[in-house]
């Protein structure tokens, strides 16, 4: 009885004392009005991701990735089928609801997984790329252990790992797999003192066995048209040396890049690269703006006569590191909208067949792969799901430090909780699983290659009485098409694009 007494006395205190304090403190309006009890709503704010994941939201309709999608990448990192009893729970009637046409007459899967050969007539070591891969995540937004797992089941499934623009990490190259190695404004592990380009570096790093694909990053869906910064406490030494920066000091990417300020001098540029890295297929990454900066590249290729070996298309979907909420929700185009504009602009110029195309954004499951192929993607990279098959668990506090699953954090004892054993074998088989659904879906659509689909085989509703086909919906390029008579809808575009510079050129003085 007495032990309870000071209990409660010793809490009564305890709450008088926070009392006082919420009284004169004058940060908070909520807890001077209501003192002790007001933390109440800070601890709700807290934890308000966990309850509306777990308890309010419907399995289709949460944000960014629904229960179901969660779900099925989970099960498939597991080795779970993934099967749902008792029908869609989707409204297949909604307006913009979309589904892919199967056949009457459904082919068999092939034996082996399609793959896509990335290298044009200018490289000299193509790379065969998978269906899936790890799309570009930094080493700093990621933690060591998630890039260790993430690579090991690259290796393990034979897959492509991007490494974002943060630079070429050890644990990129620990265990084996395939890299693509993305250069970014900053030129994170290949930069001079002063944040230029340094040639010499570059080349050093990627005559590297594991460095199969180089990539220069214009932009990202999450943010484009700004460059990512990493706080100062975040800066240790390990990232310092890794990415060539001072240690202790905030780390910023630059809106642009030096290196090229037209899209000849891009294009140049990109031909250096490819040189330096020892013919390796080299590309660039952007979120798509405008259909006239898409033109002036394309007419820079022409004019310069060689081409990225590959372009990655970016939506304004995707997006694992941190962004201001206004550009994640209203700047760039989305992947549908981007893939198909860089698709039609590169067969409209007549070199589609010497630039491979790969899409990011959201991409999760076997239908998401199939979709962005007949929108005319050759390959998909994926972030989030990928993030998910190594512990995610979508708890949205990638830019705190505070990763509760060790996966974006640099914090040491969250990160230690990630096993990359245990993980990496996730990662191999979420990919496998997703990428032989895609092909049993493109089976079941008699579709054996990737090649043979086409925009008639993707439908959406566009009124409640009416569906069509992406063939229908949208205009599609016919080979060379803009160097002889460019269609109506492109006529301005085209004339307006430049090889000389991006946007439309100098407003009109009387404008």
């Amino acid at each position: 009885m007495a032990r309870s007494r000071w209990v409660l006395g010793g809490a009564g205190v305890g709450a008088a004392g926070l009392a006082a304090w919420d009284l004169l403190q004058r940060k908070h309006t909520i807890l001077r009005r209501y003192p002790v009890v007001g933390h109440l709503r800070y601890l709700l704010e807290d934890i308000r991701p966990e309850l509306q994941q777990y308890f309010i939201e419907r399995d289709w309709d949460g944000r960014p990735f629904d229960r179901d999608t969660r779900s099925v990448v989970y099960e498939r990192a597991k080795g779970i089928h993934g099967e749902r009893p008792y029908g869609t729970e989707l409204d297949v009637n909604e307006v913009g609801y979309e589904y892919l046409v199967h056949s009457a007459a459904p082919a068999d899967p092939p034996d082996q997984p399609a793959r896509v050969l990335v290298g044009g007539p200018d490289c000299t070591q193509p790379y065969s790329m998978a269906l899936l891969n790890v799309s570009a995540m930094s080493f700093g937004a990621l933690s060591a252990n998630a890039i260790r797992a993430l690579n090991k089941g690259a290796a393990l499934g034979g897959f492509a790992h991007d490494t974002g623009e943060g630079g070429l990490s050890p644990y990129h190259l620990e265990n084996g797999g395939d890299i693509v190695w993305e250069i970014g404004t900053g030129y994170f592990g290949a930069r001079t003192k002063d944040g230029d380009f340094d040639p010499a570096t570059f080349s050093d790093k990627a005559s590297g066995d594991s460095v199969k694909c180089v990539s220069l990053k214009l932009s990202q869906g999450a943010k484009p048209g700004i460059g990512g910064v990493l706080p100062a406490a975040k800066v240790t030494k390990e990232i310092a040396d890794i990415r060539e920066v001072p240690q202790g000091e905030k780390c910023v990417s630059p809106s642009s890049h030096r290196v090229f300020h037209t899209p000849v001098e891009l294009i140049e540029f990109i031909a250096r690269m490819r040189e330096l890295a020892g013919g390796k297929p080299t590309g660039l990454k952007l979120c798509v703006g405008s259909r006239v900066d898409v033109l002036a590249m394309c007419k820079a290729m022409v004019e310069v006569g060689t081409t990225p070996d590959f372009i990655v298309v970016d939506g304004s979907e995707g997006g694992t590191g941190a962004a201001p909420l206004e550009f994640e929700d209203h700047v760039g185009m989305p992947l549908t909208h981007g893939l198909m504009t860089m698709h039609n602009a590169l067969v409209g110029v007549g070199l589609r067949d010497r630039v491979r195309i790969g899409a990011s954004g959201k991409v999760a499951a076997g239908n998401d792969i199939v979709k962005r192929l007949v929108q005319g993607a050759d390959y998909t990279n994926s972030a989030r799901a990928m993030m998910m098959a190594a512990g995610c668990i979508q708890a949205q506090r990638c830019h705190t430090d505070k990763c509760p699953s060790g996966v974006a954090t640099q914090n040491a004892r969250r990160a230690r909780a990630l096993d990359v054993g245990d993980k990496s074998e996730r990662v191999h088989r979420y990919q496998q699983a997703t990428v032989d659904e895609a092909m049993r879906i493109m089976a079941a659509m008699g579709v054996t290659d990737p090649a043979d689909l086409t925009p008639h085989h993707l439908r959406m509703n566009v009124s409640a009485t009416d569906n069509r086909s992406y063939a229908v919906l949208y205009d599609w390029l016919a080979p060379g098409q803009l160097l002889a008579e460019p269609p109506e809808d492109w006529a301005h575009d085209w004339a307006t694009a430049s090889a000389d510079h991006f946007g439309a050129g100098p407003r009109p003085a009387h404008l």
